[in-house]
C-alpha cells in the first residue's frame, strides 16, 4: 500500500509539472481555447436542425450523412481544446490527429456527447431506471454505455442527471431519479462509477458530468429553465447531496445550471461554483457551462453584455464555455487588459488539462478504432442487460383480482392504442444516437411471448395527441371478439426530456376516451403505460383491470413488457417519483414538512375541498404477482447518542404462491426538532428476494450522523429527542419504532 501511495505520488507530481509546463508555453488564444468547446457547423439552419434531431423528425443516420464543418483549422492552431457531436472512431481519431500532430503543443481534444441512457443501446430512460432500485444494474447500464460511446470516440457524457424534482410537469424528471434525495445520491453515484470505473484512463471508460449545478429541478411551475427560489437549508438538505455524493465518487466535470438561484444566474453563481462545490465538497475536476448559457446571463437580465458575464462566469469558478464561444470572443481582451487576472486563467486551463491528463488522452489519444466500434456497439451481451434493466423498471400499479399476469393460450388478444405498435417513441427523451429500427415493440413482444394458437389483433384507436385518425370503432370491435385487451396509450418521447413541460398531466389526445369505449366492452383491459412522467390517471385507476406503468424502456420495450404481462419475470419496482390524483396537487412529494394543520376531516385543516389531499400513487409503491407481509419489527437499542448507530431489523414474509422480490423501505421522522422536519424520510432500503412462504430477516444500519440537519445559521446539527422508524413496501404502508437520541 505504502509503495503504491508513493507511486501515486509520483505520477501526480509529474503531471502537474507537465502541466505547468504547457501552461507556460500557451499562448493567450491557446489558453482560452482550452477552455472552449464548440460542436461541428451544420451547412445550413443548425438550430432548426438539431431540433429536429432532439425531437426526432430526423433520424440520428440522417443528421451523421450532412456534409459538417468540423473546425480543422481552429484545432491545427491550437485554439479549441473540446468538441461535442462528434460521433464515430474515424472522424474522432482524424480530428485528434490534427490536435496531436499538427497543432504546436500536441493538446489533445476532448469530444463529448449526452449519452443519458446508453449510445446505441438504448437503455430505459433514468426515471424508469431508478424505480429498480437496483444500484448494481444501473451501475452496469452507465459501464455498457461508456463501452459503445467510448469505441465511438467519445471522452465524455453529459450525465448523470442528479437534479432532484418534486414537480412532474417538469419535462426533465424523465433524466432522473425522480424526488428523493437519499436514493437519488446512490443513484446518481452509481451512473458516475459505470461510467468512469476506478480508473478514468482505462479502456472504454467515459468522463461523466454531474448536472444541472444546482437546483434546476426546483423551477417555478415546473416550466424548464424558469427561476428557482428556495431557502438554503432546502437547497442544502434536498438538492445539493447528490452533487456531493456524486463528487465523492470521483465525478471528474459538474455542468452549471441554466437557472438563477436565489436571483443569481447558476452561471456566474460565485457561492456554488466555488464556495460550495470548490470549498465545502473538494472537487477538483471542472465545471462546464450548459449549453450557450453564458451568453444567457445577459437576457437573464444579470449583466450588461457578453463580456461581462464571461468575465463574471470565468471568476465565480466556470472553466469551459459550451456551444457559445463567449469565452473565445470575450475573455482574450480583458485578460491583456487585467481585467481579469492571468492566474485565474491559468488555474482554470490546468483543471481541464489536469482531466485530460485522468483519462489518458496525453498516452492513448486514439482511444478507438473503426473495428472496436463495430465489434462493441449492439453487443448481444448488451442487448441482454437492457432486456433486464427494462423489466426492472416495470412498476405494477394495480392488478385488480390478479388479472395479471395473462395468460399465453388466450384464443386471442386486442393489442390497441397509438404505442402498441410503435419504435420510436419507446427510446424516450435523449436517446439521439439510437436506431427506432433496433427497438422490439409491445406489439411484438407479445406476438413472441404467446403460443402460437393465439391470435394476435391489432388497432391504433387514435393518435397520441389531437384528434386526427381516430378509429375508436375498429379498435372497439377487436376489443369485443378478443380474450381480453391490452391498450397501450402514454406520450410521445419528445412530451418529456429539456424544452418539454407540460400544463396537463392528463393522457394526452383522446387516449383516455379510448380506454373508456374499451372498457364499455365489459371485457378486462390492461392498460400499459409509456411515459416519461407521472401522470394523472385517476379514472383508469378506478376503472380498468390492471395499470403496468413501463415508461420508456428504450431496444428491448416490447420484450421486457411482454415478459411482465404473461408472467415470465414478477414485476419488482417501485415508484421514485409520486404519482398525483389531479395537475393541481402539484407539487406533490412524500417528505413534505410536517403542517400545524395536517388533512383531516374538519374544515380547518390543510387540504382541498374539490378533491383529495393524498396522491394517487405515493413514493416507493410497487405491487407483485405474489404477496409479502412484515413481521417482528426490532430495533436494537432504544437509546442512542449521536457518535452511534441503531440496527433495525425487520422479517418479511413471501406469503403468496410466486418467487418474487421486493424492495424493503426503512424511512425515519424525527419527531421534534428546532426547525419544521419532514413527515418522513427515506434511509435505507434492501432488495430482497424469497420462495413462496420464506421468511428473511433485513436489517438495517442507521448512522445517527446522517440524521441532522442545517439550522438557522446554516450550521449542521443533531439534536437530540425521539426519532420514529417506518418499515414497509412504500411511504405510506410499514410497522412502526422508535428510539431516542440522548
Amino acid at each position: 500500500m505504502v509503495e503504491r501511495a508513493m507511486q501515486d505520488k509520483m505520477i501526480v507530481e509529474d503531471q502537474e509539472s507537465k502541466i505547468n509546463e504547457l501552461i507556460g508555453k500557451m499562448t493567450l488564444e491557446e489558453k482560452v481555447g482550452q477552455l472552449t468547446q464548440i460542436v461541428p457547423s451544420l451547412y445550413g439552419a443548425f438550430e432548426e436542425i438539431i431540433t429536429k434531431l432532439v425531437e426526432g423528425e430526423i433520424s440520428y443516420q440522417e443528421f451523421q450523412a450532412m456534409e459538417k464543418n468540423y473546425h480543422k483549422d481552429k484545432i491545427r492552431e491550437g485554439i479549441l481544446g473540446s468538441m461535442g457531436g462528434v460521433t464515430g472512431a474515424e472522424i474522432s481519431n482524424e480530428l485528434q490527429k490534427i490536435a496531436i500532430e499538427e497543432s504546436r503543443l500536441g493538446i489533445p481534444m476532448l469530444f463529448g456527447l449526452d449519452v443519458i441512457h446508453g449510445y446505441k443501446t438504448i437503455f430505459p430512460i433514468p426515471l424508469a431506471e431508478a424505480c429498480s432500485w437496483d444500484l448494481d444494474l444501473i451501475e452496469k447500464t452507465a459501464e455498457i454505455a461508456a463501452k459503445e460511446a467510448s469505441s465511438a470516440g467519445i471522452h465524455w457524457t453529459y450525465a448523470p442527471m442528479v437534479d432532484i424534482t418534486r414537480d412532474p410537469r417538469w419535462g426533465r424528471i424523465a433524466e432522473g431519479a425522480g424526488e428523493d434525495t437519499y436514493l437519488g445520491s446512490m443513484i446518481g453515484a452509481a451512473r458516475v462509477k459505470g461510467f468512469q470505473g476506478e480508473d478514468l484512463s482505462e479502456f472504454q471508460r467515459v468522463l461523466a458530468c454531474a448536472k444541472h449545478f444546482a437546483a434546476y429541478g426546483g423551477a417555478v411551475g415546473g416550466r424548464d429553465y424558469n427561476t428557482v427560489d428556495m431557502s438554503l437549508q432546502t437547497l442544502h438538505e434536498v438538492y445539493l447531496p447528490p452533487f456531493e455524493a456524486a463528487a465523492k465518487a470521483g465525478v471528474g466535470t459538474f455542468m452549471s445550471a441554466f437557472n438563477d438561484l436565489n436571483g443569481i444566474p447558476c452561471t456566474v453563481n460565485r457561492y456554488l461554483l466555488t464556495d460550495v462545490l470548490r470549498e465545502q465538497l473538494g472537487f477538483k475536476g471542472f465545471v462546464v457551462s450548459d449549453a450557450n448559457s453564458i451568453a444567457e446571463v445577459v437576457v437573464h437580465g444579470e449583466s450588461v453584455d457578453r463580456k461581462e458575464a464571461s468575465k463574471k462566469a470565468l471568476l465565480a469558478g466556470l472553466e469551459m464555455d459550451m456551444s457559445h464561444g463567449t469565452y473565445q470572443q470575450d475573455l482574450p481582451e480583458q485578460i491583456k487588459n487585467g481585467d481579469i487576472p492571468t492566474d485565474v486563467l491559468d488555474e482554470a486551463v490546468g483543471r481541464v488539462l489536469r482531466v485530460k491528463f485522468h483519462l489518458g488522452l496525453f498516452d492513448n489519444p486514439y482511444r478507438t478504432s473503426k473495428e472496436v466500434e463495430e465489434k462493441t456497439l449492439l453487443a448481444p451481451e448488451h442487448v441482454e442487460v437492457a432486456r433486464e434493466m427494462a423489466q426492472r423498471s416495470i412498476v405494477l400499479l394495480k392488478n385488480e383480482d390478479n388479472i395479471l399476469p395473462l395468460k399465453k393460450n388466450h384464443k386471442k388478444i386486442a393489442v390497441v392504442g397509438p404505442l402498441a405498435d410503435n419504435q420510436k417513441e419507446m427510446l424516450g427523451t435523449w436517446a439521439i444516437t439510437g436506431n427506432p429500427e433496433e427497438v422490439v415493440t409491445v406489439l411484438t413482444g407479445i406476438q413472441s411471448a404467446v403460443d402460437k394458437d393465439t391470435e394476435i389483433v391489432n388497432a391504433k384507436g387514435c393518435e397520441v395527441t389531437g384528434n386526427e385518425n381516430m378509429d375508436f370503432e375498429a379498435a372497439v370491435q377487436l376489443a369485443n371478439e378478443s380474450d381480453v385487451i391490452i391498450a397501450v396509450v402514454g406520450e410521445t418521447a419528445d412530451m418529456s426530456g429539456e424544452a418539454s413541460s407540460r400544463m396537463d398531466l392528463n393522457l394526452p389526445g383522446r387516449q383516455e376516451d379510448l380506454l373508456k369505449a374499451l372498457h364499455h366492452t365489459g371485457k378486462p383491459v390492461v392498460v400499459v403505460l409509456i411515459n416519461g412522467r407521472p401522470l394523472t390517471i385517476p379514472w383508469a385507476a378506478e376503472n380498468v383491470s390492471a395499470i403496468v406503468e413501463a415508461w420508456q424502456l428504450g431496444i428491448q420495450s416490447g420484450n421486457a413488457i411482454a415478459d411482465v404481462l404473461f408472467g415470465d419475470y414478477n414485476p419488482s419496482g417501485k415508484l421514485v417519483a409520486t404519482f398525483p390524483y389531479s395537475v393541481g396537487q402539484v407539487p406533490i412529494y412524500y417528505n413534505h414538512p410536517k403542517t400545524g394543520r395536517p388533512a383531516g376531516k374538519i374544515k380547518f385543516t390543510s387540504k382541498y375541498i374539490d378533491g383529495p389531499s393524498e396522491p394517487l400513487y405515493p413514493f416507493g409503491f410497487g405491487l407483485s404477482y405474489t404477496t409479502f407481509e412484515y413481521e417482528n419489527l426490532l430495533i436494537s437499542s432504544s437509546e442512542v447518542t449521536k457518535e452511534g448507530k441503531v440496527t433495525v431489523y425487520i422479517d418479511v414474509i413471501n406469503s403468496g404462491d410466486r418467487t418474487g422480490e421486493e424492495i424493503v423501505q426503512l424511512y425515519i421522522s424525527d419527531v421534534v426538532a428546532s426547525r419544521v422536519r419532514p413527515v418522513k424520510e427515506l434511509k435505507g432500503f434492501k432488495k430482497v428476494a424469497l420462495q413462496p412462504g420464506e421468511t428473511k430477516t433485513v436489517s438495517f444500519e442507521i448512522e445517527i450522523k446522517n440524521l441532522g440537519f442545517f439550522n438557522e445559521a446554516m450550521d449542521y446539527i443533531i439534536e437530540p429527542g425521539l426519532f420514529k422508524v417506518y418499515v414497509g413496501p412504500n411511504s405510506k404502508e410499514g410497522l412502526e419504532g422508535e428510539f431516542s437520541l440522548v
